[in-house]
């Protein structure tokens, strides 16, 4: 008699996905608000559009990953960071125009599924999402035999904000004379792993356990450190008129990020030494003699945020945000970023 073959026999558990499903039904709820018009388990999301208190409101969207960063999740075994990671990346990717998030969905791929794993990465979106006062509407959990190297998973996030017309902020009118402003980074955030484990790992000779004085940590905590939000410290700014010009500084670092803020005929001067960099930035530029260009063009050096604005306004927006310095200014020019 011919074996009946299941789907578990290719590899794939559907018992394991409704396992990870029941434990993420209960992070995702603690995110709901009331506009949260459907449960986890639908095929869509649903959520409210209403925006009474705006009159002319905004969707703005984004997508972003992880990157290789996720290497160390799976090197250390510590796994709820990396969805915290991914929230405040896209938090901040949509804050730059001035938009506060609604709602996130997330993409979770792996090879074989592993509910507890799952539920881990989830738990951290959850808690970013909770702390960003944002929604964890719904997302895709897909178990691909053969596809991920075992123990491994891709994550991917989508979230949409909004922001009324007449508060975006797109930086035209960004002029000479205005100061560039820096928030403190408190990591590599989510960009530059790919360069940051060679340096480490292959040149360094070090591993994820590894105790590193001059960080005052091992390699794998400092390369784990979360990728943090800058609504808590942007957000009470966003109303008030005197942010010109916000940039993330994500993969590209400080010579690619700034550029796709500025209008024609203006450059920026960033002053090197104007704020404190990380030690990890300095440790991985003698590790690998990596040059200052390729360091400003890969990494943030220290600064997670950077905010442009008038010289009028700068010594209150420094004032308000704990540890913001002047790290540089506007000039005449085409578009390009000088250290």
């Amino acid at each position: 008699m011919t074996k009946s073959i299941s789907y578990a026999d290719a590899g794939v558990s559907i018992d394991n996905a409704n396992r990870a499903v029941a434990k993420i039904r209960e992070y995702a709820r603690s995110t709901f608000n009331e506009r949260t018009l459907t449960e986890i388990g639908s095929f869509g999301g649903m959520f409210s559009g209403a925006f009474p208190n705006m009159a002319d409101p905004i969707l703005v969207a984004s997508a972003d990953g992880v990157g290789t960063k996720l290497k160390l999740a799976f090197e250390t075994s510590v796994h709820n960071t990396v969805g915290a990671d991914l929230v405040n990346h896209c938090v901040n990717d949509i804050l730059v125009q001035g938009a506060r998030p609604l709602f996130f969905l997330d993409y979770f791929a792996t090879g074989k599924l592993e509910p507890d794993v799952t539920a881990s990465v989830v738990e951290g979106m959850a808690r970013a999402c909770r702390e960003n006062g944002c929604v964890l509407l719904g997302g895709e959990t897909a178990e691909m035999p053969d596809f991920y190297p075992p123990g491994e998973y891709d994550l991917a996030g989508f979230i949409v904000g909004v922001v009324d017309k007449a508060r975006v902020i797109d930086g035209k009118s960004i002029e000479p004379g205005d100061v560039v402003l820096g928030i403190p980074s408190n990591g590599l955030q989510t960009n530059g792993y790919s360069l940051a484990r060679k340096l480490f790992f292959e040149v360094g000779g070090y591993n994820a356990d590894s105790y590193i004085d001059e960080l005052g940590t091992t390699a794998g905590e400092a390369l784990l450190a979360t990728h943090q939000s800058f609504l808590p410290q942007i957000g009470p700014l966003l109303d008030g008129g005197r942010i010109k010009g916000l940039a993330h500084i994500t993969g590209g670092g400080f010579l690619e990020n700034i550029p796709r803020i500025l209008p024609e005929g203006v450059s920026v001067e960033i002053e090197r030494g104007t704020w404190p960099e990380l030690p990890i930035f300095g440790l991985m530029q003698r590790l690998g003699n990596v040059a200052d260009q390729e360091m400003f063009r890969t990494f943030n050096m220290g600064i997670g945020m950077v905010v442009v604005c008038s010289e009028a306004s700068a010594d209150q927006i420094t004032g308000s945000v704990p540890n913001c310095k002047r790290i540089g200014r506007v000039t005449e020019g085409s578009g390009t970023v000088s250290i």
